[in-house]
């Protein structure tokens, strides 16, 4: 399990790996009732048993199987464009074999955090937020499936950073009543600004985020991509910087095929652009071939 803790992580370690000025923050915010949502049981026994000097995929392939609502999905993610020389898929097993056990641990993660929030509150805000959030992801998966050669990303990371990118507005919006319409998330092309989420909530979505990638025990570079996925400048690790770069790709080509106007893509297109490898003249190409196989799977 490279690139991961092996030792659990607290949510008060994770607050503790921030800034003094956001940890302060955050603290608040756990404080006001903001909850952060504990890995589900599936998650730990997989992580437990991956741990092993030796491990068997048919006893993977049972505790997967354990919960039907993550195997259902399991068998819908797979059916991406991404893996179409391996379908189709007759069992668990069959995935962890062609897709890989690390891959196939990754988009497990992705799947459970679907289920976070507190629907009943608000079910269209939230069928619409993770309608959202799986499109990004899979249209990051996409992007990954071709990039891979330029930034080493591969499309089970992007899938799993496309869908915990922005998991700190449900958390938000499950403690505040208001956050939805102040934040304006039921109007076409617009979402979030972080100065008037600071403003008027004292919170900032992408520390939510980070911090359950961290107690949720994610790769560093995919907790940092989340934390700074509107602010790519911030990062100079590599594998962070082009894990950002994929997930603002994916967000311009979600507006794209909504004919809004995406308010952050000409602020950060170049550093985009030339972190992808990808030019300005091409990218109308590129982006017409990744809603091709985007919407030949769905």
């Amino acid at each position: 399990m490279s690139g991961e803790n092996n030792k659990k992580i607290t949510v008060g370690e994770a607050v503790g790996m921030l800034d003094e000025t956001n940890a302060g923050k955050m603290r608040m915010l756990l404080e006001r009732g903001v909850k952060i949502p504990p890995q589900p049981r599936v998650l730990e026994e997989l992580r437990r048993q991956l741990m092993q000097k030796e491990f068997d995929v048919r006893v993977l392939a049972r505790t997967i199987n354990r919960d039907p609502g993550i195997t259902a999905l399991l068998f819908k993610v797979v059916g991406s464009a991404v893996y179409h020389q391996h379908q189709p898929f007759d069992s668990v097993e069959s995935i962890l074999h062609a897709v890989g056990v690390r891959q196939t641990f990754n988009l497990v993660q992705a799947i459970a955090l679907a289920g976070i929030g507190d629907v009943k509150k608000n079910p269209l805000a939230y069928e619409a937020f993770w309608a959202r959030s799986q499109a990004i992801a899979q249209l990051a998966m996409l992007i990954a499936d071709d990039r891979v050669a330029v930034c080493n990303i591969f499309p089970d990371q992007a899938y799993l950073a496309g869908i915990f990118h922005d998991c700190g507005v449900p958390l938000l919006m499950q403690r505040f009543s208001t956050y939805c319409a102040e934040m304006h998330l039921g109007e076409p092309g617009r979402w979030i600004e972080l100065a008037e989420e600071d403003k008027k909530f004292n919170a900032d979505h992408c520390v939510v985020g980070y911090i359950v990638a961290r107690h949720w025990n994610l790769p560093d570079f995919i907790a940092d991509a989340i934390r700074y996925h509107h602010d790519i400048n911030s990062l100079g690790q590599h594998a962070s910087r082009s894990m950002v770069a994929i997930l603002q790709l994916a967000s311009e080509i979600y507006y794209h095929d909504l004919h809004v106007d995406n308010p952050e893509w000409e602020s950060v297109k170049a550093e985009v652009l030339g972190e992808l490898g990808l030019g300005a003249d091409g990218l109308p190409e590129f982006i017409d071939v990744v809603l091709e196989r985007f919407h030949a799977q769905q």
